[in-house]
């Protein structure tokens, strides 16, 4: 139950009051990082919180356009290091959907200045890696 600050009475006085009845009732004891040293990734910044959210949630604040560029990095590389031709095959198919599907629907925001892979050339680089690998 809330209880009310009594008229008259300064409110610094009445909120330490309050503090103070608390942790007599136990209220602050077992609270989840109490005790310890704050995280080093604390540094000041206005929307800490929501990026802290949006890390955990594994969230992008990318334009779609700028995430698709990563995205496709991201697929180019595990592709040339899939551990079958399908699978780079696969891999390299499914980025150039996501990426013909953008080029077909731009979204606002900045241009996607990306093209479709090459499959056959992405497979020749790729078994071309295997070979040195090898050797």
């Amino acid at each position: 139950m809330t209880e009310r600050k009594p008229p008259g009475v300064p409110f610094g006085s009445w909120v330490d009051k309050q503090i103070r009845d608390a942790q007599g009732r136990g209220e602050f004891d077992r609270l989840p990082g109490a005790g310890k040293p704050l995280p080093d990734d604390m540094s000041y910044e206005e929307l800490w919180w929501v990026k802290r959210k949006m890390a955990r949630e594994g969230l992008t604040a990318l334009p779609p356009t700028l995430a698709l560029r990563k995205e496709a990095e991201d697929a180019l590389a595990a592709a040339l290091a899939a551990p079958a031709e399908r699978v780079v095959r696969t891999i390299v198919a499914d980025i150039n959907a996501k990426i013909l599907d953008m080029m077909l629907k731009p979204p606002p925001g900045p241009p996607l200045g990306l093209k479709r892979y090459d499959v056959e050339e992405v497979v020749r680089e790729w078994r071309e890696r295997r070979r040195a690998a090898a050797e």
